[in-house]
This record gives structure tokens, sequence and C-alpha cells, in this order.
């Protein structure tokens, strides 16, 4: 079989060895740039601007999860490790999707089912790819996959549970608009059968009409009482009038985390899984990295890493996390979020003293910030490293606040991903 691999990035590697295990396969990576990896020697390769035009004369099409099918030109057929995967696999899957949370939440319930002694594989967008993985997994074993949008986009199987987190715009750089973003997200719902279940977010109107894309199966809304998923009443995690355990097993922050925590809980009593074990779950997950992770006290100042919010939601999410006073750094390239949103959120937290600006959209985000007449101090950074914002953060704030950098953008500005970004704002913490 002729196969282009379209993308040559971390999932692209992994689906280049997939397919390359079979003799039979006549193998092209094809990228519109010089790929960062490492090309195999030998490789037959399609590089240049264009590339994803040429591909006619090739039975399948790979392409790489961020690759917008509707820009690939062939006769073949587009495919992704996604639908590979999801038709391959042996085993139950548990889907997971939404703006932000997906990762957390998947999370939450592999620790959960782990705690009851089951065999588990988180894959997906988490940065675990799945091919790499499908030939170990038994049937009897369970899948916890998150799945974004990029990878929903063209998905032709959907998992035996999808969970459905809040829904807001993301990702309109990529997608033609909001609604192609839902539409992606349709998916991990539209072909699911009777047997199948959808767990979705209680009050979000998108996820709502991704649950309600389909008749068929069971869809119930987590966080809410007598709607058959867990919700949360006199501070315990609850299902049917029946406590679980106590909201402190969780050991994250926010009350974004508790809905998390609903949803993750919910999917997890799918598979008889006692309170205890629950409990225990919910006990020993301490958090992913990036996300609201704890860096340091450093004179009194606590000091957060939030770099994987390139949200608004997410953002907003961080801020509404703490009572303590708050400097916040935030900014990088605008994805197409609702700015006013922060303005909002900051504007009726009298808690944020502070917030400092940095990155392509400062100038944008000064003045959004602006027009609430904030009563805080507004600092537009030019300063190229974090060492330097930190350390002007630091000089913002004093024993009892909180410093979080929650950028509520991309960062491929000032960094090469979220991780960088992440990892950067740690070891400059770290050296204070």
């Amino acid at each position: 079989m002729k196969i282009a691999i379209a993308g040559y990035g971390i999932e692209g590697e992994s689906n280049y060895k997939y397919w390359l295990s079979d003799p039979k396969n006549d193998l092209t990576i094809v990228d519109q740039r010089q790929p960062d990896r490492e090309i195999p020697d030998g490789a037959k390769t399609i590089i240049s601007e264009d590339a994803f035009s040429k591909l006619n004369d090739f039975d399948i099409v790979v392409r790489t999860a961020g690759l917008n099918p509707h820009k690939i030109q062939t006769d073949g057929v587009v495919w992704s490790a996604t639908n590979e995967f999801f038709e391959k696999c042996p085993a139950q899957i548990i889907g997971v999707t939404g703006t932000k949370g997906k990762g957390t939440t998947a999370s939450i319930i592999v620790s959960i089912l782990k705690e009851s002694g089951k065999k588990v594989w988180l894959l997906g967008n988490i940065g675990i790819a799945s091919l790499d993985y499908l030939s170990k997994i038994n049937p009897q074993d369970i899948v916890v996959y998150e799945l974004s949008s990029f990878q929903l986009w063209d998905l032709q199987r959907s998992p035996h549970i999808a969970v459905v987190l809040l829904v807001e715009p993301e990702h309109l750089d990529v997608h033609t608009n909001f609604e192609d973003y839902v539409d992606a997200k349709k998916n991990i719902r539209l072909y699911q059968k009777d047997e199948d279940i959808c767990i979705f977010h209680p009050t979000n109107i998108y996820s709502r009409k991704i649950a309600e894309s389909t008749n068929l199966g069971v869809a119930i809304r987590f966080g809410i009482e007598d709607d058959g998923g867990v919700y949360i009443k006199d501070g315990k995690f609850c299902q049917y009038e029946h406590n679980i355990c106590s909201v402190n097993s969780l050991q994250l922050i926010g009350v974004h985390n508790l809905d998390n925590a609903c949803a993750a809980v919910t999917a997890a009593k799918h598979f008889d899984i006692s309170d205890d074990c629950i409990k225990k779950g919910l006990e020993v997950f301490k958090g992913l990295p990036h996300r609201l992770e704890f860096v340091r006290d450093f004179n009194g100042v606590s000091y957060y890493n939030d770099s994987f919010s390139s949200s608004v939601t997410a953002t907003v999410a961080a801020i509404n996390s703490f009572s303590q006073p708050e400097v916040v750094i935030i900014g990088g390239i605008d994805r197409g979020g609702n700015f006013d949103e922060i303005a909002e959120v900051i504007s009726k937290k009298i808690n944020v003293k502070a917030t400092i600006v940095i990155g392509k959209i400062k100038n944008k985000l000064v003045e959004i910030l602006n027009t609430k007449n904030l009563n805080i101090q507004i600092i537009p950074s030019d300063l190229i490293t974090m060492q330097e914002i930190v350390e002007l953060a630091k000089s913002f704030s004093e024993p009892g606040d909180v410093v979080i950098l929650s950028p509520g953008c991309a960062s491929f500005d000032m960094f090469k991903d979220f991780y960088d970004r992440g990892d950067q704002f740690r070891k400059a913490v770290n050296e204070l």
C-alpha cells in the first residue's frame, strides 16, 4: 500500500514506525518544512510549502493531528493515528474532550481506575502516541484517550464513554470558525451506539449540542443532582443522594477542578468502582505539570506555573482559584479569544493587585484592560526573558501574595511551546 505520512513531528514519527512494520507498505514522509526530527535513512520524502497539495496517487494519507484535513489534496483516503487506534483497539475506550481540563480529567479517571486494580492506558493528546502502545493492549484493559478538536476533526468512531467538558472558543487560528471547532468535537459522540454513554457539562450550551448530536446511547450531565452524574453537596462528591467521599480528597486547586473531578468520577462509576478506590484515586493524583502547578514559596510569596493555559477560559479559571492577593502574568499570541472576559474577572476580583502583560498581544490586551478602569497596576512588558519577567513579578509582590503565570495565549512568539514557557518559569522561580 502506498502511504503518505503527512506531518513529521512526534505523532508523525510514531505513524511512520507503525505503518513501516508491514513490509508491503511503501511510505513517504510529507511536510511543508524540514522536520526537526531526524528522518530515517533511505526514507522517501516530499518537503515543500505546497507538499500537502501533491498527494494524489497515494492510497492513504495519514495526517498528523494538527494538520487540517481540508488542506490535504489527494485521491486517496485521509486517515489519522486516532482513526487507526479506534478501529483496531480491542479494549473499551473512555474519550475525554473539552476546551480545557481534558488532561486533568483523563488523569483523574486513570488514577481512580488504577486504584481499583484495573490495567489502564492513558493515551492521545496528553502527549503519548497511541499507536506506540496499540499492540500491547488487551481486551480486558481500559483506555482513557484525551481527544483534542484536531484529533476529532475526522474521527469515524466514537468511544464507549464520551466525556465532554466545558467548550469555549479556541484554536480559531486553525479552525475555520467556532462552528467548525464545535463540529469537530461532535465526533466524540456522533458515532456512539445504544450501549454507549455521553457525560457532559451541566450548563455549557456547546457541550449540550455535542451530547444531543445523536439520540443513541445515554447522555447524562455531571455536576447536577438527580441527573445521574456525580455532583457536590455539603462538601461531598455524591451520586443519587449517596455520599462518595469528601471534596477534600481532591488535591487540586480551583472550582474548575471540582467540575473535572465530578466528570471523572461519573465516568469511573460506570466500572463499578468502590467509594474507597475513588477516594484514594483522588488523593494520590497531585496534578499535571504546567496546570496550576505549585512551584515554590519564596519570601512568603507562592508561585504557580499555569503555562498550559493558552485560552481565556483557562486563565479566568486560574485567576478565580485564589483568594490571596494575586500578581498575574498574561499574554502571548492572540488565538482569537475573548479577552474582555479576563478584564471582566479582574474587575470583579478585588484581590488581583497587578497584571504583567507580555508578548505580541500586550498592546491590545492593555487597551482592553484599561477600558475597565481597573484599580490595579497594569504593566506592559517588553522583557524578553522569563527570568526578567519573574523578577518583575517579584518586585510587585509581598508576603502572602501569589504570582501566577497563566498567559491565556499561545506561546510561540517568545517560547518553543507551552512546555518551554512553563519550564523557563519554573527555572526562573527556583533561581530566585
